[in-house]
């Protein structure tokens, strides 16, 4: 079975930093474009961050310049390291990855459980 696990979220104050973690274990042949996205509370999730195979990143605009999006090919790990926190960032963070499963055709999109973010004083 294929899993998509993230960890490191928390309970930050305002200005703090936190960096998340994806990683993905399983059949998988190939790991292409991850990306992290967030839902406040409500019915909505958007895109954070995405990075492709090669390392070309694409950030929302309202995080631009305070959070990094990496990855570890090698570990088939992704990273968002998130600095300068606002309260705005609160949301349950999650990551998804586009997978070629071993003994399938194609790219398909996997999401991990979610973590949380809250930043708070």
């Amino acid at each position: 079975q294929v899993q998509v696990a993230e960890s490191g979220g928390g309970l930050v104050q305002p200005g703090g930093s936190l960096r998340l973690s994806c990683a993905v274990s399983g059949s998988v042949f190939r790991i292409q474009t991850m990306g992290w996205y967030r839902q406040a509370p409500g019915p909505e999730r958007v895109l954070v961050a995405d990075i492709t195979s090669g390392g070309s990143a694409n950030y929302a605009d309202s995080v631009k310049g305070r959070f990094t999006i990496s990855r570890d090919n090698d570990k088939n790990t992704v990273y968002l390291q998130m600095n300068s926190l606002k309260p705005e960032d609160t949301a349950v963070y999650y990551c998804k990855a586009g997978l070629k499963i071993v003994g399938n055709t194609g790219v398909h999109s996997y999401w991990g459980q979610g973590t949380q973010v809250t930043v708070s004083s």
